[in-house]
Order: C-alpha cells, then structure tokens, then sequence
C-alpha cells in the first residue's frame, strides 16, 4: 500500500497570474521556477518509489529537477494534467474579469464549465481515480505527483471532504508541496501549501 503521496505544484513561469495558460504550448519554467525546484528537491523526503507528472512542458520540467536529485525515471499520467480550460485558454486574467461566464465559474466551480472545456467536477474524479489507484499499488510506496493548482486543489477539497464551491479556501503556490498519507480508511491530508523557504 502507498503510505505518502507529495503532491507538487510546478515552478514559477514568466505568464503565471497574468494569463490563464491552461493547456497552451511551450509554456516553461524560469530560473525562479528552477531555483523553487532545487529548494524542493532538497527538501523532500522520504526517498520516493515513483515521481509522476502532467503531460505539461512546466510540469515534466519541475519533475526533471527532482528525478535528477532521485536518480528516478518520470511516468507521465494524463489523469494528472492541467483542468482544460477550453475557449479560455491563453487569454489574460486582466481579459477574464470582464467575462460574466468566468465570473459565474468562480463562484460555482461545482456546477458549471469554461466554455468548450472540462468541468472541476470531471477533473476531480480523474485525479482522485488515480490517486486510489496509487494507493493499491504495492509498488508505489512513496509518490511524488507533480501537477497544477486546480488538479492538487480538486484532490484536497476530496479528501478534505469540502465542496468544489469553496475552493478559493485551498491555497496551492508554485512549487508548494500537499501531502497525503494512507491508513486503513484511506488517504488523509497531513500537509497543504508547505513552501521551501528561499
């Protein structure tokens, strides 16, 4: 049985709290998003079994920091990719203010969808089905999951038994750690937003 699961949030990029970069391509760390990464890896413990990560380029970049610092090889998992945020993707959050729709999705996350793109709802069962999965497999003792906000912040609210509507009271910073541990009832939540000190 999985007895601790990190759950990573990617490093700092240039478009972070400027642009809503969801999906887009060729969006990667920079040298504070490396720097954040190194002070993780460091910190980490224990050693894990397996280090996973989103399909995406700012996440399979963190993940690399930390396998180096394990001597791990990365799985990339699907189920751990950003929420697709469809039409919305690219634009400026400067832009998305003054979008009525994105408005209502903020204030009822568990009841409607980005246009064309997928639901918290739908987001949160992927990343929770894994993360059970994780949990039954015996080779898979220590997890380091390297992810997005809205993926880390989707399992917490499970685990944490809370609504998708309150989700503004879950913090996930770059390069934060979540951690979850397994006992016999399943997953409880032993850490949420640990930062590396600078």
């Amino acid at each position: 049985m999985t007895r601790i699961i990190h759950l990573v949030r990617h490093g700092h990029h240039a478009l972070l709290d400027r642009t809503l970069c969801g999906r887009m391509s060729g969006v990667t760390l920079d040298d504070i998003g490396c720097e954040e990464m190194t002070r993780c890896a460091a910190r980490l413990g224990p050693r894990p079994t397996l280090i996973q990560s989103s399909p995406q380029r700012r996440c399979m970049q963190s993940a690399s920091i930390l396998a180096a610092r394990f001597g791990l090889p990365i799985e990339i998992v699907p189920a751990l990719d950003e929420l697709d945020y469809g039409q919305w993707t690219g634009r400026s959050f400067e832009e998305l203010r003054e979008d009525p729709q994105w408005s209502r999705w903020n204030s009822r996350r568990g009841s409607t969808r980005p246009p064309g793109g997928e639901s918290m709802r739908s987001l949160q069962t992927r990343v929770v089905r894994h993360l059970e999965q994780l949990r039954s497999d015996p080779l898979a003792d220590s997890v380091i999951a390297i992810s997005h906000a809205e993926p880390i912040r989707s399992a917490l609210l499970h685990y944490a038994r809370m609504r998708l509507d309150d989700f503004l009271s879950i913090t996930v910073d770059p390069s934060s750690v979540s951690t979850l541990r397994a006992d016999r009832r399943g997953f409880r939540i032993i850490g949420i937003n640990q930062r590396v000190p600078a």
